[in-house]
């Protein structure tokens, strides 16, 4: 690999952030569900987030900030990430990998409650069902999508979605600022 090869790689990044930064509507759908989770975390509801792979490296990194902390010193923050290994594996043994997230939400889901669900095609099943539940639970919904924001969009109260034509790694790489963006909303607003 040469140095062109790695720039180039880049400049990709760049150019999906550069997208998704030109159109003016992703803020406002930002600041909505920013507002979203701060007044569920004020009325003292919870969030769960959920996603496959990369996405739920992701999701897990949401919960722990807003656990732990990201820039300031505070009160923790009640989220939770649909991660633990035991759940997952007892769950697609016994209903199938589709029911893995959604069983959780079903569990300790609860009305006001917040399901932050991250899938780059917006098509995963396993989250869609969760999406699905908590909607059925009175919980809203935000989610990180891709493109279209595929199926998911439809189940979301909001729902960001990154344009890309390529690899969703991409997409990712913008999911993981709109992470940052939301928990630093979050701490500045509470």
């Amino acid at each position: 690999m040469s140095d062109s090869f790695i720039k180039q790689e880049f400049q990709q990044a760049k150019s999906v952030l550069q997208r998704f930064i030109d159109d003016d509507n992703n803020f406002l759908l930002l600041e909505k569900a920013g507002l979203l989770l701060v007044e569920a975390l004020k009325d003292g509801k919870k969030i769960i987030s959920c996603g496959n792979g990369g996405s739920m490296c992701d999701a897990m990194h949401f919960a722990e900030e807003l656990t732990g902390r990201y820039r300031n010193n505070r009160n923790p923050f009640p989220a939770i990430t649909i991660s633990d290994p035991s759940h997952i594996t007892c769950t697609a043994n016994d209903y199938g990998f589709d029911y893995i997230f959604s069983r959780y939400v079903e569990a300790l889901g609860n009305e006001g409650d917040v399901l932050f669900a991250i899938s780059t095609s917006g098509n995963s099943k396993n989250i869609s069902l969760a999406a699905e539940i908590a909607k059925q639970k009175g919980m809203k919904v935000i989610s990180l999508s891709g493109n279209s924001g595929g199926v998911l969009k439809s189940l979301s109260d909001i729902c960001i979605c990154v344009q890309n034509e390529g690899y969703s790694d991409r997409i990712q790489e913008v999911h993981i600022k709109i992470i940052h963006s939301l928990i630093h909303f979050i701490e500045t607003n509470l």
